[in-house]
Parts: C-alpha cells; sequence; structure tokens
C-alpha cells in the first residue's frame, strides 16, 4: 500500500508538486492565482518534500477538503523554498521540518501559531554492498566519516530542505569538509534523490517514511538509523506546521488556521498515527500535537523571550 501511495504521488496527478520539487524558485503563479477572485475555498500549502514523497498527504488532504468543503493547493519543495514561498505571500501554511529555519521564519514575522505536529527520524542508507563499511559504524558521525576516507559516492540534496540541513550538520559534527568528485549533489527531492542513489549505488541520508516507501525499487539498505530505531537523537526528524502572517500579505487566514487545526487535532493526529501503521515496521510518523500540557515552546521561537 505504501509503494503504491509513493508513485501516485509521483505521478501524473501531482504534476504541480513534482514542478515544485524542480523548481527552487518561490514564486509560482498558480499561487497568487489561487488568492484572485471569489476563491476562498482554496488553502495554499507549501511543503517539504518529505510528507509531500512518503505519501502522507494524501491521507489527510481527502478528509479535511471534505471536512472544510475546500481545496488544498501543494506546493512541492525544500524547507528552506517552501519558507521562502510563505515569506514572498505564495502561500497560506506551511508543513516543514527544520526548526532552525521555522525559529527565522517566526522571528521576522513572516509566520504566527506554530504547532509541533509529528517526527519521524533519519537513515543513512547506501547500497547493500556498503563499500564504505558503515554498517558496523555505530552511528552517523563515523558513519559520514567512513564515507569521505573512502571516496563512495554520497548524493546531497543539495535544496536546502530540513534533510540537507540535517546532512550539513552531520558533516559539521563528524568534522569532516565534503568536497571532490565523491560528493555529488541532486537539487531535487528526497523520493527522487533515493531512486538516483538506489541507480548509482550511492549513499545518502533519508527521511524514514520516504526511504520505507522507496526501498523496493532502490534496493538501498538503512546502515544507520535514529531514534524510532534505537539510534542517537541526532537523527530525529521533527515535523512543524505554521500559518502565514496575514498581517504581511493577503492570505486566507481563516482556513491555513483550520488546516494547522485539523492536522493537529484528533482526526489529523489519528491519520498521522496510522499512516503505515499496516505494515510490520510501524508507523511513518509519530504523531505530536496532542498532549494534556502542551509545550509552549512550540509557539514561538527557541530562546525567545517578551522582556
Amino acid at each position: 500500500m505504501e509503494r503504491r501511495r509513493y508513485l501516485r504521488a509521483l505521478g501524473a496527478g501531482s504534476a504541480l508538486g513534482l514542478a515544485g520539487c524542480a523548481d527552487s524558485n518561490p514564486r509560482v503563479d498558480s499561487a497568487r492565482a489561487a488568492r484572485r477572485g471569489d476563491d476562498a475555498a482554496t488553502l495554499t500549502l507549501a511543503t517539504a518534500t518529505t510528507a509531500h514523497d512518503a505519501g502522507l498527504l494524501d491521507a489527510l488532504h481527502p478528509a479535511f477538503e471534505r471536512r472544510f468543503d475546500a481545496r488544498v493547493r501543494t506546493l512541492v519543495r525544500g524547507t528552506g523554498a517552501a519558507l521562502r514561498t510563505a515569506a514572498d505571500g505564495d502561500a497560506d501554511a506551511v508543513l516543514v521540518h527544520a526548526r532552525g529555519a521555522e525559529d527565522a521564519f517566526l522571528r521576522a514575522g513572516h509566520g504566527v501559531n506554530r504547532r509541533d505536529l509529528m517526527h519521524n527520524d533519519f537513515l543513512v542508507v547506501g547500497p547493500e554492498s556498503d563499500p564504505a563499511g558503515i554498517g558496523s559504524s555505530g552511528g552517523p558521525r563515523e558513519a559520514f566519516r567512513r564515507i569521505a576516507a573512502s571516496g563512495a559516492l554520497f548524493l546531497s540534496r543539495g535544496d536546502d530542505s530540513g534533510t540537507h540541513r540535517k546532512e550539513r550538520d552531520l558533516w559539521a559534527a563528524a568534522g569532516v569538509d565534503p568536497t571532490g568528485r565523491w560528493y555529488q549533489s541532486t537539487g531535487t527531492g528526497m523520493g527522487k534523490t533515493l531512486v538516483q542513489a538506489g541507480q548509482r549505488g550511492a549513499y545518502t541520508l533519508s527521511d524514514r517514511a520516504t526511504f520505507r516507501v522507496t526501498r523496493d525499487s532502490t534496493g538501498l539498505v538503512a546502515f544507520v538509523e535514529g531514534p524510532l530505531g534505537g539510534g542517537p537523537p541526532i537523527l530525529k526528524n521533527p515535523y512543524g506546521a505554521i500559518a502565514a502572517n496575514p498581517a504581511r500579505h493577503r492570505t486566507n487566514y481563516a482556513l491555513a488556521m483550520a488546516y494547522v487545526g485539523f492536522l493537529t487535532g484528533p482526526e489529523g493526529q489519528r491519520r498521522i498515527g496510522g499512516y503505515g501503521a499496516e505494515g510490520d515496521d510501524g508507523p511513518l510518523f509519530v504523531p505530536d500535537a496532542i498532549s494534556e500540557t502542551p509545550r509552549f515552546g512550540q509557539y514561538v521561537p527557541r530562546g525567545w523571550s517578551d522582556e
């Protein structure tokens, strides 16, 4: 079922989303068109590629659209480009996974009412032959050192996405400056990067969800796992949902907040937690929004103070 969802996400029905993966230009004419006339029932969402490529949005959006008699126009791109899209006034809400970038977005006044949404984790994946020998590395830092030392091919997203930002953090933690022919950038979304890695026998960093829905077709193996697989917290992959600031741009703020509320409410969280749970490997995402003691820090940039 997961693979069918992934293929559908990459099919003709998601042509707009794929265009977003390939084009990092945040100005999308169709997003502005959604605000012309009386099309008040359209929500324009700028989303990280991982949520899209894993098929999660296919499990969420039909229920939201039925409940609110609306439709979601999805612009799929890396987290950095998604946030720039909203900052330019071309999206009503964002779904992203790079807290540092989200904090900067909030501090600059581009977004309001951020909510913790869900998490999964990152994996270091590669060909079954494991030419760099990272299977016995014990963690991401040593795995990255071994890849660099061996000169084995590593494919980077190279797109300022949440995954790319995490990858850069891991290279820094490993004390490695990744340069040379062995280190190459795809400039594409997670699904396409994994396909290329499978075709070329390369290593890459992936979120768990997109890896799982593509692994049958790529033949890649996860050698280093994050906390969902018993690995280190540094590989945790949290997602947030943020409404664009209606004081900055003409946005469909009411529908954006309905969307954030749906995702973080009981039905949205149930659907997130149940997505992929029919397999033996467990769910692809862990819902984080509903708590008897909500964390105040989710709403504001880290380190925030009103003094």
